[in-house]
């Protein structure tokens, strides 16, 4: 049980520490620098160029919370698999991710997965462990992407160092359920 808040409070605490920092213009270049350069374009309001750059800033942070939850990912997946036999196939691999390692990290597994059989999975958690903290109601929908982008690369990297290419994206209807939508690249 404490090993599940840690991971809850860690989790937290690193999205709101990277969109701090974006924030106060530290490691990203930050809301600060944000006005900075949107004085520097001439053509578009204030308004629009800080509102653009800003929304520019949101995507670096996710993008690394994503590399953060890719590199995890892969290290997870190699102590998890050491003893495990070879995967058959695609399918046998997405059936571990749901159960075996999503069991192992979330304390529980996905609820379910569903596929077209030609390199689409998706994966749907009714009740998502990092997002159960927020409200159920629609206010902080808004806020919830930036919460799943570690999961994403999570799944991503895992499936990574299980020879599999792919794209994962998260979708919030309605919290604190989410579905990962896992797009494999054929190489």
């Amino acid at each position: 049980m404490a090993d599940e808040a840690l991971f809850l409070l860690l989790h937290n605490e690193m999205v709101a520490g990277l969109y701090r920092a974006a924030e106060q213009g530290e490691g990203v270049s930050g809301a600060g620098a944000a006005l900075g350069a949107a004085r520097q374009r001439p053509g578009l309001t204030l308004r629009r160029r800080l509102v653009s750059r800003i929304l520019q800033e949101n995507g670096r942070c996710t993008t690394k919370l994503e590399s953060m939850g890719f590199r995890v990912g892969q290290g997870l997946i190699e102590r998890f698999t050491k003893d495990t036999a070879r995967f058959k196939d695609e399918l046998d691999i997405m059936k571990f991710i749901c159960k075996d390692f999503w069991t192992t990290v979330f304390k529980k597994q996905i609820d379910n997965l569903r596929t077209n059989h030609q390199g689409i999975y998706v994966l749907q958690d009714n009740k998502f462990r990092l997002l159960t903290q927020m409200s159920a109601g629609k206010q902080y929908l808004e806020h919830a992407p930036k919460y799943l982008a570690f999961t994403c690369g999570l799944i991503r990297g895992g499936l990574s160092n299980l020879g599999i290419k792919s794209i994962v994206t998260a979708e919030v209807s309605s919290m604190p359920a989410c579905k990962f939508q896992v797009m494999i690249q054929k190489m």
